[in-house]
């Protein structure tokens, strides 16, 4: 059983194997504070390592996705009088809560309506798959008001590459849906809410046919393949794909290959 946290700024919905979370600051157009990223870290601490939690969607309540940090909350807390030591604790607490999303072994998947501006699109662009309505509307506005896209840019150049990446950090371009489905930076549109739950229940019923543990294996040996080298990691992919075989998962995936059966693991 499945123990989720009280949230006050977030709504969870958990069902068949499958953990929905819901921005539910609307008056604010869901923007992200201190308490909403705390909420967000008490969920993660909670489901990273159960496997019954199969996938995440995080949606935005009232048809907006995220409009990015809370800029009045920011103003309230740095409003001139703090050191640079508080503005980089405060920075580096963001990139971790960004971290935390981009390396949950669970699938996860980013339902987009409405808005995902700034820090909103940096959080879309943590996801596994990005959905999104064809009128969403897409921008990493920072540079507009003199601030820099410091902790989202490295998960914005991972979706979107070097060069499309740069140039919506230098120049707070706005795109459509349609737009950001023909660049890669969403991977489904639809016209619809129906037809978005459509998309997202196909997601999720192709990972339901998969192992748990063995995607969450997967997630953590992708992770590796830029950051360290070949031949070291030649030699961690052999140890991972000896630890699955040998896995409970791995016994009754072939087994069940062999018997022409569906595995134990498929919900």
């Amino acid at each position: 059983m499945t123990n989720l946290p009280h949230t006050k700024n977030l709504e969870l919905d958990i069902s068949n194997g499958w953990l929905t979370i819901w921005l539910n600051r609307p008056n604010s157009r869901n923007a992200l504070t201190n308490d909403m990223i705390e909420d967000f870290n008490n969920v993660f601490n909670s489901i990273r390592d159960d496997r019954s939690v199969r996938g995440i969607t995080f949606r935005g309540k009232e048809g907006v996705f995220c409009a990015g940090a809370d800029l009045k909350a920011i103003k309230s807390i740095f409003d001139g009088k703090s050191k640079k030591e508080d503005v980089i604790r405060f920075s580096i607490a963001a990139g971790n809560f960004f971290e935390s999303i981009n390396t949950l072994p669970q699938v996860t998947i980013m339902v987009i309506e409405g808005a995902a501006m700034a820090g909103g699109l940096g959080l879309a662009c943590c996801g596994d798959f990005i959905i999104t309505h064809t009128d969403t509307r897409f921008s990493l506005t920072e540079t507009m008001i003199g601030l820099t896209p410091a902790q989202i840019s490295p998960f914005v150049i991972q979706r979107l590459g070097f060069v499309k990446g740069k140039q919506l950090m230098l120049t707070a371009a706005q795109i459509n849906g349609e737009e950001a489905l023909n660049i890669g930076l969403a991977d489904f549109a639809g016209n619809t809410e129906s037809e978005l739950d459509d998309l997202e229940q196909k997601i999720k019923n192709q990972v339901l046919k998969c192992a748990p543990g063995a995607v969450a294996e997967t997630k953590r040996l992708i992770s590796l393949i830029t950051d360290i080298p070949r031949e070291e990691f030649v030699s961690k992919a052999g140890e991972s794909f000896a630890e699955r075989v040998l896995s409970d998962e791995g016994r009754e995936g072939i087994a069940s290959f062999l018997e022409k059966r569906k595995p134990g693991f498929v919900v």
